[in-house]
Order: C-alpha cells, then sequence, then structure tokens
C-alpha cells in the first residue's frame, strides 16, 4: 500500500507539472496517493502492541556485542514507540474526536520519525564499516582463517545495511520536508519528489523484506496522510524500519 500510494504520488506529480494536458489525471493520482496514506494512518493505530512487543524482546539489546549498537538501537525503539501515540493524538484532532490542536503533535510524531531514521543512518553507516575493516584486516587477508560460508554471510550483511542506509536516508529527505517551514528544506518538495524518494524507499525495503524470507514487523513508516502532498505517514520491521515504510 505504502509502495503504491507513492508511485501514485510521483506519477501524479509528474503529469500535474509536466503534461498539463493529463493534469486531471495527475490530480486524480495525487487524490488516490492521499487516500492511501490517511488509510495507512488509519491502520497504524493497531500497530503499538506489535511495536511495544518488539521492543520489549530486544530489551536493552543485551546479545549485541558493540555498545553503540546497543545505544543507538535502543534509543531508536524508544523514538518509534513514541512516535505512535503521538500520532494517533494527531489523528484524533483532525477528526474532531478529541479537542485538541493537531499540527503541534504531528511535527513531534515527524520530529521523532527523523530522529528514529538518524539513529538508523548512524547504526547502518557504523555496521558497514566495521564489517569492511574486518573483512579486510590483515587477518581476513588469510582466507583459510575465515569460513568462506562467514565471508559470505558477512558481505550479504553489509549489502542489506547499505539498502536500510540508502532506504533511511531516502525517508529521512522526506521527514524533513514535513517538519515545519524554515527547518532546512521543509516544505520545498514538489509532490514528484516526495513520491520519488518514498518509492525509492519502499521499493528497498520490499526487496529486503523478500530476501529475509518476508520476516518484517511494521514500525512508523513515516508521516504522509494529512499532509496535501501526500505528507506524513509510516511503517518499520523487524527490527524496525522506523516510521517510513
Amino acid at each position: 500500500m505504502r509502495t503504491l500510494g507513492y508511485c501514485c504520488q510521483l506519477v501524479g506529480g509528474v503529469l500535474v507539472e509536466q503534461c498539463p494536458a493529463r493534469s486531471e489525471v495527475g490530480t486524480r493520482l495525487l487524490a488516490l496517493s492521499s487516500q492511501l496514506s490517511h488509510c495507512r494512518t488509519v491502520l497504524r493505530l493497531f500497530d503499538d502492541v506489535a511495536m511495544f512487543v518488539y521492543t520489549k524482546q530486544y530489551g536493552l539489546g543485551a546479545e549485541e556485542e558493540a555498545i553503540f549498537v546497543r545505544c543507538v538501537s535502543v534509543l531508536g525503539n524508544l523514538a518509534d514507540q513514541l512516535y505512535y501515540p503521538c500520532e494517533h493524538i494527531a489523528w484524533a484532532a483532525d477528526a474532531k474526536i478529541l479537542h485538541v490542536e493537531s499540527a503541534p503533535w504531528l511535527t513531534l510524531s515527524t520530529a521523532l520519525w527523523g530522529l528514529s531514521l538518524l539513529l538508523g543512518i548512524a547504526r547502518s553507516l557504523w555496521m558497514v564499516l566495521k564489517l569492511r575493516q574486518r573483512l579486510r584486516s590483515p587477518l581476513a587477508a588469510l582466507t583459510s582463517r575465515l569460513p568462506q560460508g562467514k565471508r559470505r554471510d558477512m558481505e550479504a550483511q553489509i549489502r542489506s545495511e547499505a539498502l536500510t542506509l540508502l532506504s533511511n536516508l531516502a525517508d529521512l529527505a522526506n521527514a524533513v520536508h514535513w517538519l515545519p517551514p524554515g527547518i532546512l528544506w521543509a516544505g520545498r518538495f514538489p509532490p514528484w519528489l516526495v513520491g520519488l524518494l518514498g518509492t525509492i524507499s519502499s521499493l528497498l525495503s520490499m526487496y529486503q523484506a523478500v530476501g529475509a524470507g518476508g520476516q518484517a514487523y511494521a514500525a512508523p513508516d513515516g508521516p504522509g496522510s494529512r499532509n496535501p502532498d501526500g505528507g506524513p505517514s509510516h511503517g518499520a520491521a523487524i527490527a524496525p524500519e522506523g516510521p517510513g515504510l
């Protein structure tokens, strides 16, 4: 659903901007993208328990060898966990269920998503550098000391972390765009660019999920429903992909 929504936004945005004769079709595709995003926001009302179970299972990351990975993962899980209630309140305010302003809660949820993505980027970058360092170390150069199977596993992990890094970078660009105007490039992306970045992130996540045998949970996939251009609307994977899948 996320991929379809962003694809509609990408195509719709291009048609509206570049093909005046097809602008009506583009407008309809953008409307469809907005509705799919809203649908995802409603579905995420039921994700809190799954996120809590994942966070509880991970705990303080006792199984992680590196303290840095453990710290950023725990902080990322906390940001993901807090993201959901903030988005729920913003949704309830928009739906007139709660008599509060939705904007502050939407901004807070987007900021938490961005924080989760930054932590995920730091983790993936650290993992890629450490794994490459291990593969290129003098000891690893003696191939006989490093079983071929383990070498392949490490290379596969590097590719996976690199894909996660690219996916999170694409989502982070959109997360900043959905922050209040005046913060970096907030509010400056045209709809087609938001759709392009979201499509890239979604396809990379789908590719990883298929490669991992489909074992993925859904953490925040990032905002995207209350914004006219398809803005904030989230999802993560086990481990959480953060507000953005």
